[in-house]
This record gives structure tokens, C-alpha cells and sequence, in this order.
């Protein structure tokens, strides 16, 4: 076994019990901290259950959907650089903007995603990932 080349395990970044607006926030935080450490890595992503009713633009902390575009534009070159992987793990009721966003991989985060309601399959995924 070659202990000199192993890769970093995969980051999990829990929003589980987070309200979508926090949850979005803190993810594009923690994967801006991860390129900026400028090694390669995969990130789990533990998702919140979608809201009740209609989601607001702007969170209690004056984050707007806006403000995450710009955040995304920003970070994605890292993204693209440095990411392996993103594996989503999300209810199956989530709405279908926020399912086409998972999905869309490449064309809006910059590296590989995959969705599931699997933690464990998920782990898999990404595991492999930076393995790769």
C-alpha cells in the first residue's frame, strides 16, 4: 500500500438541519475554503428537506440568489481546477430547479456531481473520486 500518494478523504459539509437559504450559503463557503487550499479534493454535500411554500429571495442575513451566482462565478475556476466531485445527498421531494441544479455538473459547478438519498453510496462516490 502506497501511503505516500494517498489522497485526502472526501470533506462533508452537513446543511441537514439548515434552512435552504443557510444551507447554500455554507456550501459555497466551504467549497470556496477548499479551492483555496489549491489541492484537489470531493466534497459530500448533506442537504436540507425543501421548504414550506415559496423560498425567499434574501435569508434573515441579507444573502440573496444573486449574491450565490456571483459567490459560484467566483469560486467555479477552482472548482474546475481542483474538485473531483460533489455528491448531493438530498430528499427526493426536492423541488425540480434545485434537482436541475445538482444534476447540471460541469455546466454550472465546474467538476462531477451525483445526487442521492444515499449517505452511504454518496461516501462511495466521492471516495472514489479523489482516489481517481
Amino acid at each position: 500500500m502506497d501511503i505516500q500518494g494517498a489522497a485526502p478523504a472526501p470533506r462533508e459539509i452537513d446543511t441537514s438541519g439548515l434552512p435552504m437559504d443557510q444551507a447554500q450559503a455554507l456550501v459555497l463557503d466551504e467549497l470556496r475554503a477548499l479551492t483555496e487550499r489549491a489541492e484537489p479534493f470531493a466534497a459530500i454535500l448533506l442537504m436540507p428537506a425543501p421548504p414550506e411554500g415559496r423560498t425567499p429571495a434574501a435569508s434573515a442575513s441579507g444573502t440573496s440568489t444573486a449574491d450565490r451566482v456571483r459567490t459560484l462565478k467566483t469560486i467555479r475556476p477552482g472548482l474546475t481546477a481542483l474538485c473531483r466531485g460533489l455528491a448531493f445527498v438530498a430528499p427526493a421531494d426536492i423541488p425540480a430547479e434545485r434537482a436541475e441544479a445538482i444534476h447540471s455538473g460541469d455546466q454550472l459547478w465546474g467538476c462531477p456531481t451525483m445526487a442521492t438519498q444515499d449517505v452511504t453510496a454518496a461516501r462511495a462516490w466521492a471516495g472514489a473520486r479523489v482516489g481517481d
